[in-house]
């Protein structure tokens, strides 16, 4: 497995992680525990190091079930999870952001209790909370840090502004947003210029495009009743339509690479720079091995002006997010 580090200095992970969220909460109809459990050690066996999940994944379960994954095998895992979403446990789809100190501390200790650890790898806030200054969040981040419940921190979906005011309270290990062919907002809002600049490491979620760039989802029916994405402008009615039209552009090229769309997709991600780790997800071990394969995948110079030129930065039709979602990116 190779290996990345996380900004000037950090830690070193495995150059390609394991999103978790799937494996519990919002893409549809989920299998087993005992076959999610599977993919994790799988990963592990792999060289997989980096495992990320959060508490408003269930909520709470996925923390769970990772807790039980890696049971006995701790050494083995740089453990990422995150706070700040609070649900409402009468309707999870009503949601709140809170970056109260007092919240940040329960909050952690619940999560440590959840994933049967002692202490948290790297410990992001989930959004940013406009009602509460970055400065106070993250000092009540870095008092878990003092008190060895976490190591390292990060943010995620914040805006280049955020991350130097972050950045001058305590060191901000990593930045989480979303990237990838379709969603390239960290290039064009500067928050990846940002963490270049401040010697952050860049975590990648959804790098496959919430599974739109493997080419094979290709109706809105694919996704069960309850699949979030269907929430989704980018996969409602005409962008829908757009959308699949540049995938499968991307497919084309993929064919005469002899390699797989996903794996396409990944490798343009894992070329944006060393400081880049995508996390992408899946409950299949079957995907999991087609994602790590990624790794061997080298793309030229004259490649990456190829497939750019089909999926400039603001190719893709309709947002990632309903109104609500968008407006807590960036803050």
């Amino acid at each position: 497995m190779k290996t990345r580090t996380l900004g000037l200095g950090g830690p070193s992970v495995s150059a390609i992680g394991l999103g978790c969220m799937g494996m519990s909460a919002f893409y549809g109809a989920r299998g087993s525990e005992a076959d999610a459990i599977a993919v994790v050690h799988h990963a592990l066996d792999q060289g997989i190091t980096l495992l990320d999940t959060a508490d408003m994944y269930g909520p709470h379960t996925n923390e769970t079930l990772v807790g039980r994954a890696i049971a006995g095998r701790r050494d083995d895992v740089f453990l990422a999870t995150k706070f700040g979403i609070r649900l409402d446990p009468a309707d999870p789809r009503t949601r709140r952001i809170d970056g109260r100190p007092e919240y940040v501390t329960a909050a952690c200790e619940a999560s440590l209790a959840r994933l049967g650890v002692e202490t948290i790898d790297l410990y992001y806030q989930h959004r940013v909370d406009p009602a509460v200054p970055i400065e106070d969040t993250v000092g009540a981040m870095a008092r878990l840090v003092e008190q060895g419940k976490v190591r390292h921190l990060g943010l995620s979906e914040a805006s280049a502004d955020t991350l130097r005011r972050a950045c001058a309270v305590h060191p901000i290990t990593a930045l989480q947003s979303e990237y990838s062919l379709w969603s390239r907002d960290p290039e064009t809002t500067g928050t990846l210029a940002a963490c270049r600049e401040l010697g952050m490491g860049f975590v990648a979620y959804s790098p496959l495009g919430r599974g739109f760039l493997t080419g094979t989802i290709r109706t809105p029916d694919d996704f069960d009743a309850d699949d979030v994405r269907r929430q989704a402008p980018r996969f409602q009615g005409e962008n829908f339509d757009r959308n699949l039209a540049l995938v499968e552009q991307v497919q084309a090229i993929a064919q005469d690479y002899g390699v797989t769309p996903a794996q396409l997709a990944l490798a343009w991600v894992l070329a944006r720079g060393e400081d880049v780790v995508p996390i992408p997800g899946t409950r299949r071990l079957g995907f999991l091995d087609e994602n790590i394969a990624a790794l061997a995948i080298h793309l030229t110079d004259d490649d990456l002006a190829r497939i750019d030129a089909i999926f400039p930065p603001d190719a893709a039709a309709g947002t990632r997010y309903p109104a609500g979602g968008m407006a807590a990116l960036n803050r």
